[in-house]
This record gives structure tokens, sequence and C-alpha cells, in this order.
């Protein structure tokens, strides 16, 4: 291609110099005007570019009207003429006039194929590029496709968010007042715990972090709503944690076990003299002098036990409840639970809260594991559940953070769910449709006016996976992912998870129609 542009400007380069004007034109000014698109033609630049023969009637006019011109020149105005160096503008106007038709139709014949390698060249490069913009061009065109060929009768904008602001608001606007509450409670029984186990060998807590659709933002609080906070343990002194995943597990639910090791602490005890090292020191010697270490309450065979480490904690949070109840303004019962710690909060005006406090394990190399209440009732004790809401979690926040204000992305959630009832879909169906969906449109997308075609875009969406039976997890082996939200290399690495590959026909046809209800229901609105 680059062979062939040089040997056209060197042919027209030969055809100029005779006219002293290659050192005065540029070609890029000649060419400029012409305005030659991507989608030209070539039998229409032909046609444009087919000069008349120099000896047409025109042609003799226009010569017999400059030797008039020059007849009536003296000799001096000739010389001075001569001498004087010609304008551009002279020189681009008297340029056609004065080639022969050899030097004409070598120009023209120059300049078409110019032109034509013009027009090939984007071709040529789009096609050398298909292979690798493959997967942006299919996002962009699942982008495209969004809205269903015939678009669905919905209600008009204001209808829908009047309807948001009489049912919807209010909820919204209580759940987060609930979430401050609720993260401000746990704060101060996971401090009152933390200064009840400074003397003990037993895990530390960290500070609780709010995860789920509740602290994500778009829960519309009904009636079932248990507010989730992660409670991450640290190893006390002396010990140290490992996780360690189930190699033949998949994503995003591979269990793990959580190995307990011993330190040395042999510096601290000579510098100190607090402590006794748990490595270089008999059981009996440790037993006399200091309390039990973590392996011998908390584990079972050098790992962490489920069980044992949420009852632990419930023991804790009841006696941290002793010290922080007179300045709070509800009544906390620990209610039974085997793998995590379930708290009920009842407040003066008859309210109840439900607390799920979710203890969990995190390597940043590896992710975050829990033992979630619910999680299934045959694991082992010693065994954790790989969990993701410290990531979706994370997820919202970017978006927020990027998003125009009053971005209807968490509406479209909190009405969908309102709406959706009973059904074979959930909640967390849609929250991965919605997510695939925030990294297919840019932000400016999601503006208060385009609630209604966001609306259309997450059911066609979610129409389209449960006809092809297929919608991918978003976290595992998805390249849209932000990078800010520090994925483990497993999940990156990963083939993307298909969540819908064992939905049975059945509850596929059960799908399809309830989805098709949910529309109506959305339509509806508007009456």
């Amino acid at each position: 291609m680059a062979a062939a542009l040089a040997l056209v400007l060197a042919m027209l380069g030969t055809v100029l110099q005779p006219l002293s004007i290659s050192d005065h034109m540029d070609m890029g000014r000649v060419l400029q005007p012409l305005n030659i698109s991507d989608h030209v033609d070539v039998g229409t630049v032909l046609q444009l570019l087919s000069f008349s023969d120099p000896t047409d009637v025109g042609m003799e006019q226009r010569m017999q009207q400059h030797e008039e011109q020059l007849s009536h020149l003296t000799a001096q105005e000739l010389a001075t003429m001569m001498q004087e160096a010609p304008s551009a503008l002279f020189r681009r106007d008297m340029v056609f006039t004065t080639w022969d038709s050899r030097q004409l139709g070598a120009f023209a014949g120059g300049l078409v194929l110019l032109l034509g390698l013009f027009w090939m060249s984007p071709r040529q490069d789009n096609g050398s590029d298909k292979g690798r913009g493959n997967e942006e061009q299919e996002a962009v065109g699942t982008v495209h496709s969004l809205s269903p060929e015939q678009p669905l009768d919905s209600p008009r904008r204001q209808a829908l968010e009047s309807f948001c602001e009489q049912h919807l608001q209010g909820r919204v606007q209580d759940v987060a007042l609930t979430c401050q509450a609720v993260q401000e409670l746990v704060d101060n029984l996971l401090h009152a715990c933390h200064v009840i186990s400074l003397t003990t060998f037993l895990p530390r807590l960290e500070p609780g972090i709010g995860v789920g659709s509740s602290f994500e933002g778009w829960s519309h609080g009904g009636e079932d709503t248990v507010y989730r906070v992660l409670v991450r343990l640290k190893p006390p002194p002396g010990h140290s944690f490992r996780l360690q995943p189930d190699a033949d597990g998949e994503l995003p639910a591979r269990h793990g076990r959580v190995r307990v090791k011993l330190k040395c602490m042999c510096k601290r005890e000579q510098l100190l003299g607090d402590v006794l090292c748990f490595r270089h020191h008999s059981y009996e010697q440790v037993r006399r002098h200091q309390r039990p270490e973590l392996l011998q309450i908390l584990c079972a065979e050098s790992y962490l036990d489920v069980e044992k480490t949420a009852h632990w904690l419930q023991l804790f949070v009841r006696n941290a409840w002793d010290v922080i109840a007179a300045q709070q303004n509800c009544q906390l019962a620990v209610l039974p639970s085997s793998r995590s710690c379930h708290l009920q909060l009842t407040y003066n005006s008859g309210r109840t809260v439900h607390v799920e406090m979710m203890l969990g394990v995190q390597q940043d190399e590896v992710g975050v594991f829990v033992g979630s209440q619910e999680a299934e009732t045959d694991l082992s004790n010693t065994t954790w559940l790989e969990s993701c809401a410290l990531h979706e979690l994370l997820f919202f926040r970017c978006v927020a953070r990027q998003a125009p204000h009053g971005s209807c992305h968490l509406t479209c959630l909190q009405l969908l769910t309102y709406l959706l009832g009973d059904s074979v879909l959930s909640p967390a169906h849609l929250k991965t449709v919605t997510m695939h969906l925030l990294t297919l449109l840019p932000p400016s997308e999601w503006c208060p006016q385009r609630l209604l075609e966001r609306l259309r875009d997450i059911l066609h969406y979610l129409h389209r996976c449960l006809e092809e039976r297929q919608l991918h997890h978003f976290l595992v082996g998805n390249e849209r992912v932000p990078r800010e939200l520090s994925l483990p290399a497993a999940f990156q690495a990963a083939s993307p998870i298909n969540l819908f590959q064992r939905l049975a026909r059945e509850p596929q046809a059960q799908a399809l129609h309830e989805l098709t209800q949910l529309q109506h229901r959305l339509q509806s609105l508007s009456h």
C-alpha cells in the first residue's frame, strides 16, 4: 500500500515538475476540497474526474481571450510580467490552461489512482482489526440490540416517577437510615468485643462492612429484609491464618478452609515478658501461665471451625451488649444460628430489624471466605464459603462515583424487585443483568430521564438470557470489571460462568412466563 502510494506521488511529481509548481503547491490542499469519504463510489469518482479534451470550444475561446489580452500589452509590460514571480493564485488558475493533452491525461490518471488507494485504505485497516476487536464489537452490538424490535407498551416516565415517589421513596429513605443505625450499633458492639478480647489469644474483629442490597442502595425495604454486615477476623498474637481454597471447587462459590498456625513469640517473651512462646514451651507450661490459645478453643485439627467461631462471637456480642446497652434506643436479642451471629433489634416503636453478622477471613490474593447462615447445610464445620459480597459492594460504590446525579440504576433495581414477587427469577438475576448493562452503557445513559429506556433494556436483556439459557456471572472471567475492584487472580483468569447453565426447560418456561407478568405489571403502572 505504501509503495503504491509513493509511486503515484512520484508520477504526480514528474507531471508537475515541468510546470514549476511542485515547490509552491501542497497536494494535501489540492485534494482537501474534494472531501473524499470512506463510502464514495468508484464510478462516481471516475465520473467527476473525467476531464474534457483541451481542444473543446470553451477551451479555444478562453485561449483566444488570453491572446487578445496579450496582444494589447507593450513589450516593456510583457518583460515586467516575466520578471515578476507569479503568484500562487495565478499559477493555480493557469495550470490547466497551459498543460498539453499528455500532461493532463497523466495527471488525471495519477489522481484517479491516488483517490482509489485512499478509498480502499480504511477498509483494509478495518479488515485487519476484525479479529482483535470481536469482543468489543459484540458488546457494542449487544447495547444497540437491547430494545426489542417492537417497543414495549411501557408507562410514561412521569407515571413511573410518580409511582416510585408514592411507593418506594419513603421505603428507600427508611432503608438508608436503618443502614446507618445498624452500622453504628455494630461498630459499637465490635469495639466493645475488641476491648474484651485484648487479654485473650482469640481472633481480633475488624470493623464491620455492610454488604448486600441494603448497603448497595437498591433494597426497597421489604418485611424480610436482613441487614448483613461482614466481620473479618484477624489472627491474634502468636497465630497466623492461611486460606486454602478447594482446588476442585468452581468459582465463585468455592469451598475453603482456614489453616491456623502458631508463630514464634520468643522475641516478645524476651523483650516484654508478658507471654510465653506457644511453639517453644510445653503445653503444660503455657496452660499454667496464660490463657488457652486459639487452636485449643476454636479449631478442629488445626483448621478454624465455623460453628465454634460463630458461637464464640455470639457470646462476645452478649457480653458487649451488657456494656453498651444503656446508650442504645433498642433491645437486642441474639437468635439461634450455627454459622453466623443473627441479631434481632426491637425499637420502642415496635419495629423489628434483623441483622446478620457474617464471619469472614480475607486474603488479597485469594479473596473473602465467610461462614454465612445461607451456606449449604451439608458443609463440614471447617468449611468456609467464598463470597463476592465485598467486591459487589465496591462495584456499586465505583458506579456511584461516575454516575450522573440521580442516576436511575438503583431505581431500576428497586422498582423491578418490588414488582417481582415470588418467582423462579430472583433479585440476584436482576442485579447481575443490571451490573452487566452498567459496564456496557456509558454513565450518561443512566440519567433520571432515561429510566424508562433502562427498564426496557434490563427486561429485554434478561428475556434474551432466559431464551438462550445463558447469563454470565458478572465478576468471573469478565474483562469489563473495573480495575478498582482488585479481583483475585483466579476470578480474572477464569472462563465466564453461566448462571443459567443448569436451568431446566420447565423452570425456564416458568421464568419466561413470570418475566412477561413482570413486564405487564410495569405497564399497568401508567393506568
